[in-house]
């Protein structure tokens, strides 16, 4: 019952206790408690909408930071990725295996933003070695959402001989 609510929520989290139990078959109240349940537990650590924000602002910037680090005894990555993840503009902090150690992902307004967060904020922390900066420039589909579909026309250029 867990997975079936869980995968629920995570494809629309408007749904109501009620509209679950009509799709699963179970009473409401069964729903509302596990629900409730899994908030206490903190396997539901929040819901959210996902917006395109291209349609309502210009000046919105995702960027992907590749950050290489020196762990710290004891703790490992986690002390770094938490000074990180404090940050206002941090939306997601991912402890990666690969090239480098952590993805950061931010929002800012413009270069700048994302550029002045990197040099003043971010590279100057103690156990950042290196930082490597990704522009998101189109989302096409973020979380299981598609963004901007539009019937699915090929955009290529048609070449012939």
């Amino acid at each position: 019952m867990r997975k079936d609510i869980l995968s629920l929520l995570e494809q629309n989290a408007k749904l109501t206790a009620e509209e679950i139990s009509v799709i699963l078959g179970i009473p409401s109240g069964d729903v509302e408690n596990e629900i409730n349940q899994m908030e206490k537990e903190q396997i539901i650590c929040g819901y959210g909408a996902f917006i395109n924000w291209k349609y309502v602002d210009d000046e919105h910037l995702t960027a992907l930071i590749e950050v290489k680090v020196t762990p710290s005894r004891g703790k490992g990555f986690k002390r770094i990725a938490e000074r990180i993840y404090r940050f206002d503009e941090v939306k997601a902090v991912y402890l990666m295996s690969g090239a480098y150690d952590l993805a950061v992902i931010i929002e800012g307004k413009s270069l700048n933003d994302v550029a002045g967060f990197v040099s003043d904020k971010l590279s100057p922390l103690d156990s950042v070695l290196s930082t490597a900066t990704h522009f998101v420039l189109n989302k096409f589909k973020d979380h299981g959402i598609i963004f901007n579909e539009q019937g699915g026309e090929d955009e290529r250029m048609i070449v012939s001989p």
